[in-house]
């Protein structure tokens, strides 16, 4: 028995390189039986109770949810052919461990590192991911005045979405040492941005790219996933952020966190967030990195 309905195998045997090959697998065990990969689940919403086979020559990755468990044998079968493993929270909204793996070529990461090494190629991805966040080409190369002109259209983008979800709004504060501290909404914007790094995270996991190798942010061991994860900043982290402190004011007898995570994996599942991500990511090494600058 295949997958079917959103994991959508039935109908694709296509190589890794031609399609991102993702299945999200949750409230099961992923075991081996006969030399094949198998996926038994007492259901949920995305799959019906059943035991099932997975045809992991076919995927690139299969990110494991809470509730899920896999025997040594599955983990063997699936480091000897490649398909990676992650576990990861509800929805993708949290990065717990990753099986080490990779695309066949290394050739995305070697790009990766081309560019962040060489000065005027490492301000020409930064130009580019700021351009996809503020829809136009910004004429400053410099990276101080970027960050300058990223955080004053921020400060508006606050305003705006905060209004538009109803929720008070006196700026952004965030004490690094006291995270708890702060208002509703900054409360609410610290766990989306956490839910919002692991998507990330699994985005880089998937495309064998480095996590160290920013170009915006710099000093993070999870540089890069900072920078993927502000290009979903306005449409993504603040609208989730923003409802979920609606949602605490109805009902807070549930953690503003729990507010937060429930409401992120919908909307992850509902926006394709990690497919998003992996497309960008691929958009930035994938081609001549020397191309013209573009907002594509």
């Amino acid at each position: 028995m295949s997958f079917r309905g959103r994991l959508g195998l039935e109908s694709a045997r296509i190589p890794h390189s031609a399609r991102h090959g993702l299945v999200w697998l949750g409230r099961g065990k992923l075991y081996v039986k006969a030399g094949t990969l198998r996926f038994a689940t007492t259901g949920y919403d995305e799959l019906k109770e059943g035991d099932y086979g997975v045809p992991f020559q076919m995927i690139s990755c299969i990110l494991i949810q809470p509730g899920t468990l896999v025997s040594h044998d599955a983990l063997r079968l699936m480091a000897r052919h490649g398909t990676g493993l992650v576990a990861v929270g509800e929805g993708g909204v949290r990065f717990y461990a990753s099986m080490p793996f990779g695309p066949n070529s290394s050739q995305r990461a070697r790009r990766q590192v081309t560019a962040w090494a060489d000065p005027e190629q490492r301000i020409h991805i930064a130009r580019r991911m700021y351009a996809w966040r503020l829809g136009e080409v910004l004429p400053v190369k410099d990276l101080s005045a970027l960050r300058g002109i990223e955080g004053a259209r921020m400060k508006e983008s606050y305003r705006f979405i905060a209004q538009k979800y109803g929720v008070p709004w006196k700026g952004r504060r965030y004490d690094r040492q006291n995270p708890n501290a702060a208002d509703l909404p900054n409360q609410a914007i610290n766990h989306a941005a956490s839910a919002v790094e692991a998507a990330a995270l699994i985005a880089i996991a998937a495309t064998g790219t480095i996590p160290q190798l920013g170009f915006i942010h710099e000093d993070a061991g999870i540089a890069f996933p900072l920078d993927i994860a502000d290009l979903f900043r306005d449409c993504i982290l603040l609208p989730v952020a923003f409802q979920a402190v609606n949602e605490y004011e109805k009902k807070p007898h549930i953690p503003l966190e729990r507010h937060l995570r429930k409401l992120a994996a919908k909307m992850f599942r509902r926006e394709k967030l990690v497919i998003q991500m992996i497309d960008r990511i691929k958009n930035l090494f994938d081609d001549d990195p020397r191309r013209r600058e573009t907002i594509r």
